[in-house]
């Protein structure tokens, strides 16, 4: 194990922990990959526990790592080698995901960033939506709660909707109180659910005219899974006459993992390189 080049990339969410082991050496193959909730645990202790899961798993003992990146809330992984910055790591597992990429949207659970990036998934320019958790995942996931539902469910109802109807975008707490007006007046659960990510896709085809994005767009992170969203944000850009060309993956979710195991994987190589040099 020990000739081998492994990275473990660790991002750490509001709502959830990803993890990402890499084999560097071999065309960056994703050896492994785990998520969990934080729910109202420690992050720290999560991110030990997930960690140590992986490293028994695959038989490794922590120094057959040979870089631990952790992105996101960096500071509640108590081993990590180095810390990237998350727009980075998702930028980078972007590409990793759609080589062709020339913008990124990151779909997180407290915010929207659209990210212009070049083929190395270099950050050119970026937009984020502000502080209001009106614009993000969790908002979605406290509404799907309020309505009885899990956020697996979201996506496969709000494509169902024939009459959506869109809740204020001012803040949160706004568009809750009309959600709740909403039940009131029985308006059907898939079009409530319609209405919400349509909110939020405005959102995000205001930062794409803003940034100037370019085509084709992955889309990563949690929401990125969600195909009500990612239909909403589909909709809304064809209504707004860009030409824009979404993409999604499977493993959007593990996008800021996977780019810290891939720069991970950089630094380490680069150090590794360096060290060389000077010895010989």
């Amino acid at each position: 194990m020990n000739d081998r080049i492994l990275t473990l990339g660790i991002d750490v969410g509001g709502s959830y922990i990803k993890t990402v082991l890499m084999d560097i050496e071999k065309d960056y193959q994703i050896l492994d990959k785990r998520i969990e909730k934080i729910r109202k645990r420690n992050p720290v202790t999560v991110s030990n526990e997930l960690i140590n899961t992986v490293l028994e798993f695959n038989n490794l003992k922590f120094e057959n790592i040979s870089y631990l990146a952790s992105t996101g809330e960096g500071e509640m992984v108590e081993r990590k080698t180095g810390h990237f910055y998350s727009m980075t790591t998702h930028s980078r597992g972007g590409i990793f995901f759609l080589p062709s990429a020339k913008t990124v949207i990151d779909l997180g659970a407290l915010f929207v960033r659209a990210i212009k990036i070049n083929g190395k998934g270099k950050v050119l320019d970026y937009k984020m939506t502000g502080q209001c958790a009106s614009g993000s995942g969790q908002f979605i996931e406290n509404i799907s709660r309020y309505l009885g539902l899990s956020i697996d469910e979201v996506g496969d109802i709000s494509v169902k909707a024939s009459n959506p109807e869109t809740p204020s975008g001012i803040c949160a707490v706004l568009a809750e109180t009309d959600v709740i007006n909403m039940v009131s007046r029985g308006i059907a659960t898939p079009d409530i659910i319609k209405g919400i990510h349509l909110s939020v896709a405005n959102r995000v085809v205001r930062l794409l005219s803003s940034l100037k994005a370019e085509s084709p767009i992955i889309l990563t992170g949690g929401m990125a899974m969600n195909k009500g969203m990612v239909q909403a944000i589909e909709e809304l850009a064809k209504e707004s006459k860009y030409n824009f060309e979404f993409h999604t993956h499977p493993d959007s979710i593990y996008s800021g993992a996977i780019g810290a195991a891939l720069w991970g994987g950089y630094r380490f190589l680069k150090l590794h390189k360096s060290t060389s040099a000077v010895s010989n």
